[in-house]
């Protein structure tokens, strides 16, 4: 059997340098010679499977960060960037994007940081602009593929000294507060917390919490905060790290990770793998088992990346009745799903709102062949009086990953996938009939005499 190859020089230079290796120590390391280590880091020569193996074992390595780490993405990636109105004279075709990917890995990659840096079509910060904090929290969750080691590592240990306690989870964590840093819980009607869920006041030594939270969100609220203290410098650290010039940025990224730090007490990495793989990532047990709700478990599902005990690759992404996105989380899965700036109206994420309660699978294939399992869900946001307000919940995973399942049991992965793009601006599908604008760069093609099946065509379908 022919072996998979794919090219990956500019990872695997990346790989080397963080090692402080010279080519010939690293070429020594794998088996190979220096001449040949050196084709491969110049995308000359394909990355083998037999040495993408050698080089797991040696570099205690995830294999699956040398595919995501393609110079700016990968072709599909710089193609959308380059649907931008600015490009839109050159008309950059296919091969000239994988010939220059193939030929300039660094050029290319350099090219995505300026054009995501500066807020482009193409990209996360398109639509609020390069210097949005949500976005500059979302590329430093990013930058760490949304696994924070050591805070994984303290709350876990946190999680065992709280189970010796007793099996309660909540009170353990409410006597822990008590005993440890004198703050007494109160919950508190509505009528007295009328725009808060929690606060915390410290002139009454008091976590204060609304009675409209539910269960999972009271645990949560408590774990929270717990980490906020006892994870203080761990988190005072990383926010430090990022280096945030905007304060605001910096303070949302601290709440990131206590809320990280929350769910990693509330669900402990080792115990929650194990439930996973047990359940084949089955949300409802998971929820039932873990005392969370369905948000917080598909959140989670996105962190479980500790080396030599790493999870599925899945990604995460929540939003609203209009598209607005709200979360996003690409973790290791690298996915474009949730990184782009649009979305495609097939793509069932977006009709979930119609069938509360019920989980939709889906199997999608992107432009570039790219297949993905999703699984999509609406929830209830927390809150009373007036409309209700739901998000939709889209979680999703390679389809070469996803045999093992619950969700897909009876479900031929093999089989036909609904084509999606990123939306329409920035996909070159020129069948679908649910086309709302021609791609950015492409002129509609209008013939009177004639109507096709797309009620929108475009030059050079």
């Amino acid at each position: 059997m022919a072996e998979r190859k794919l090219l990956a020089g500019q990872a695997v230079r990346r790989l080397r340098r963080r090692a402080g290796l010279t080519q010939a120590a690293m070429a020594e390391m794998l088996a190979v010679s220096p001449s040949y280590l050196n084709l491969i880091e110049r995308n000359h020569r394909p990355l083998s499977a037999s040495l993408l193996v050698r080089m797991a074992e040696q570099f205690d390595l995830d294999p699956r960060t040398l595919a995501a780490g393609e110079p700016g993405g990968g072709a599909v990636a710089i193609r959308r960037r380059l649907a931008d109105p600015l490009f839109a004279d050159l008309e950059v075709d296919r091969s000239e994007v994988d010939e220059w990917l193939a030929a300039a890995p660094g050029g290319a990659e350099a090219f995505a940081r300026a054009f995501d840096r500066l807020g482009g079509a193409g990209s996360d910060t398109a639509a609020t602009g390069g210097d949005d904090p949500l976005a500059l929290v979302r590329q430093e969750v990013e930058r760490w593929q949304n696994h924070f080691a050591d805070l994984d590592q303290q709350a876990e240990m946190l999680a065992d000294d709280l189970r010796l306690v007793g099996a309660d989870l909540y009170g353990a964590m409410v006597e822990r507060l008590r005993v440890k840093h004198g703050l007494s819980i109160r919950v508190l009607p509505v009528d007295v917390m009328p725009d808060a869920l929690r606060r915390l006041d410290l002139h009454a030594r008091q976590l204060q919490l609304s009675e409209a939270l539910d269960a999972p969100g009271r645990v949560f609220a408590v774990a929270f905060h717990l980490g906020l203290i006892e994870a203080r410098t761990e988190i005072e650290a990383l926010a430090r790290g990022a280096g945030f010039a905007d304060r605001v940025a910096e303070r949302l990224f601290r709440r990131h990770l206590a809320s990280y730090f929350a769910g990693a007490i509330v669900m402990p990495y080792a115990r929650f793998l194990r439930a996973c793989e047990g359940s084949g990532y089955d949300l409802d047990l998971l929820q039932r088992r873990f005392g969370m709700g369905y948000e917080q478990v598909a959140h989670r599902l996105t962190t479980l990346q500790r080396v030599g005990m790493r999870g599925l690759p899945f990604f995460m992404i929540r939003l609203d009745r209009a598209g607005q996105v709200s979360k996003r989380f690409a973790g290791a899965s690298g996915s474009v799903l949730a990184t782009a700036a649009g979305r495609c109206p097939l793509w069932q994420v977006h009709g979930v709102f119609d069938r509360p309660g019920a989980t939709q699978v889906q199997v999608i294939e992107l432009e570039d062949g790219a297949r993905w399992v999703t699984m999509q869900r609406v929830v209830s946001s927390q809150g009373w009086g007036g409309e209700p307000v739901g998000f939709a919940i889209g979680i999703g995973v390679e389809v070469a990953r996803a045999g093992s399942l619950a969700a897909v049991r009876g479900v031929d992965l093999a089989g036909p996938a609904t084509p999606i793009g990123l939306g329409c601006r920035a996909c070159f599908r020129p069948d679908c009939r649910q086309r709302s604008l021609p791609p950015v760069g492409r002129s509609l093609s209008i013939n009177e005499r004639e109507r096709g099946v797309p009620a929108l065509r475009f030059a050079g379908d």
